[in-house]
């Protein structure tokens, strides 16, 4: 979700394929429209199918550990996509030395390499290269521990610009309890991650724009097609959530109940929770700091 935009729309009409369909739209901070939203959703499945041969070489067991040790580099890319929100939105202020020079570094200037898709890439690139490493020197358990010294550190940053952070309760709320429902019902907590992961996403769109943006008489819209899309035919974005909830519900299911390697469906798993759980930690985030 973003809070302004060109009112020229996703398009900047310069005759240019690139320009129009890729280009203008992160740089006037549009969103998403249906021709690079489908390019997306290609590189992504090419991508995923490269990692799972990657894993499936190299014997890479992804059971409930390893879900949980990545779970903090999903935490770690929101969070350092914050950090660029909050500095875009002048709300990141140099009260620290290390504030000063985390603006001054211009590391997290809003460009290609700090927003979606750009900052998927950067945070696998920091799981794959923590991976490597750690197998190197045979520390592998500690993956999720440096996950989360990655991500405390942003977390930290943004601790100080903070102000609404009693508006996070509701959306928790509305993320934790299909997602208990779905463990109870599924008794797997990979699966019941989908679920929890897409709940906290619908949530957090639902809250942030049709009661968070209009309470503190600031704009916010689903930068998403699809997601704008359920949120413009039903004239609010709780049909989003509600819809979120029912395709997570259902995929977890067949999951489930699907046949296939147990490594493959949970590799799937993971592949899906991330959309969820990378939108909606960032959708808090953000709104928490105000950006």
């Amino acid at each position: 979700m973003i809070d302004h935009y060109d009112m020229t729309g996703p398009v900047g009409n310069t005759g240019n394929f690139i320009e129009d369909y890729f280009i203008h739209p992160l740089v006037s901070q549009t969103g998403y429209n249906p021709v690079n939203t489908a390019v997306y959703a290609i590189i992504a499945i090419i991508a995923l199918y490269f990692i799972w041969d990657i894993f499936k070489r190299k014997k890479i067991v992804i059971d409930k550990k390893f879900v949980y040790a990545v779970l903090p580099f999903i935490l770690l890319g929101s969070t350092m996509r914050v950090v660029t929100d909050s500095i875009d939105n002048n709300k990141f202020k140099a009260i620290t030395p290390i504030h000063e020079a985390i603006i001054n570094s211009h590391i997290y200037d809003y460009g290609y390499l700090t927003v979606t898709p750009g900052v998927y890439l950067v945070t696998a690139a920091i799981l794959f290269i923590s991976m490597g490493v750690l197998h190197l020197i045979k520390k592998s358990q500690y993956l999720g521990h440096v996950g989360l010294i990655l991500w405390l550190f942003h977390f930290l940053l943004l601790v100080p610009f903070m102000q609404y952070i009693m508006d996070a309760i509701p959306i928790l709320i509305l993320a934790l309890i299909p997602t208990i429902i779905a463990w109870k019902y599924l008794k797997n907590e990979i699966y019941a991650l989908i679920v929890a992961g897409h709940a906290l996403d619908g949530a957090a769109t639902f809250y942030v724009i049709d009661v968070f943006g209009p309470k503190i008489g600031k704009l916010y819209f689903e930068q998403h097609v699809v997601g704008g899309f359920i949120g413009a035919v039903f004239g609010t974005f709780f049909a989003f959530y509600l819809v979120k909830l029912a395709i997570s519900f259902g995929v977890a299911h067949l999951l489930k109940k699907e046949k296939e390697d147990e490594n493959f469906k949970n590799f799937i798993a993971l592949a899906i929770m991330i959309m969820g759980f990378a939108p909606g930690i960032r959708d808090v985030l953000r709104m928490v700091v105000g950006a």
